[in-house]
């Protein structure tokens, strides 16, 4: 017969091996809505990739690595984890994604307390987008050279 302590032991295992399983899961979902978003113009792609990234870091840390220096989608992600930072052209291609996607929803006749919701929200995430700084301070030799050129 086992201990006590021995199954409450191996239950703990199992449910971090379950957690682990979850946020993988969840992960690889995001992973895909953002590539789906990578392709349609009225979805978005950063987001979804940001909490592939949030999931994989609590579940994989090669996953995780993975997306922090994949080719195309890790410098930005890289801006956000360690500066809270969005590009000014990855802000330009998310106001233009929600107003095209917005537009479509329009002419789709929704009622009208649909396009208020939507209006609502697309105008939060704006606000807030619009608030992110654009990248890190300029820092060593991006400031000494405009010292100097402030010097002459």
């Amino acid at each position: 017969m086992r201990e006590p302590h021995a199954q409450v032991s191996l239950r703990e295992a199992h449910g971090a091996r379950l957690r682990r399983w979850a946020w993988t899961a969840a992960g690889a979902l995001m992973v895909l809505l953002g590539i789906i978003g990578a392709m349609l113009p009225v979805m978005p792609t950063t987001i979804f990739l940001i909490l592939a990234l949030a999931c994989f870091s609590r579940a994989s840390p090669r996953l995780e690595h993975w997306l922090l220096h994949h080719p195309r989608f890790g410098p930005p992600l890289r801006q956000w984890r360690e500066h809270r930072a969005v590009s000014r052209r990855g802000k330009a291609m998310a106001c233009l994604g929600m107003a095209i996607g917005f537009v479509a929803m329009c002419l789709g006749h929704p009622p009208w307390w649909v396009i208020a919701m939507v209006g609502a929200m697309e105008l939060a995430v704006l606000f807030y987008l619009l608030r992110r700084p654009e990248g890190p301070a300029a820092g060593g030799a991006e400031s000494a050279r405009q010292e100097d050129n402030r010097r002459q």
